[in-house]
């Protein structure tokens, strides 16, 4: 079996990395959004010329990152969406939601203080975590029926 997962979420800290590194001997694929936030912020205007107005600057990436985002989301088999201690993630929310609406299977990752912030979204999950390894444990155990440790 084959698993093909989205890592949607907060781009400060390395939980991609985590789960990618620990997932190396499973037969699994990752996506995921432009991590690289002026990247991410100016691909449209980079490619589709400037704007005066910061509206439709971000107008322009916004649609550009919808086009990937919407593209990892509806070819994976799993959505993990991760929100951070920084910054309110709505672009997640957003994600986990259209995740939810196509049907996916949804891991949701989070600190105990957004659990009730998040409750509607973690409703939506088939699971909800807090760390990375605990993402590599349940697709390690979707593919192989396998038990940590």
């Amino acid at each position: 079996m084959h698993l093909s997962v989205y890592l949607s979420g907060e781009i400060h800290t390395d939980w991609r990395d985590q789960i990618i590194e620990g997932s190396t001997r499973l037969n699994v694929s990752f996506s995921a959004p432009v991590t690289d936030h002026a990247a991410s912020d100016d691909c449209g205007v980079a490619i589709m010329g400037a704007e005066e107005q910061k509206f439709w600057h971000d107008h322009k990436g916004a649609k550009l990152n919808a086009m990937r985002t919407r593209k990892g989301i509806e070819e994976a088999d799993i959505v993990v969406v991760r929100f951070g201690d920084k910054y309110k993630q709505w672009n997640a929310a957003f994600d986990a939601g259209y995740a939810s609406a196509l049907g996916k299977s949804i891991i949701v990752m989070h600190g105990a203080d957004h659990q009730h912030a998040l409750k509607e979204v973690d409703a939506a999950a088939l699971a909800v975590c807090e760390t990375p390894e605990q993402v590599v444990q349940m697709l390690r155990y979707v593919l192989t029926g396998e038990l940590p440790g």
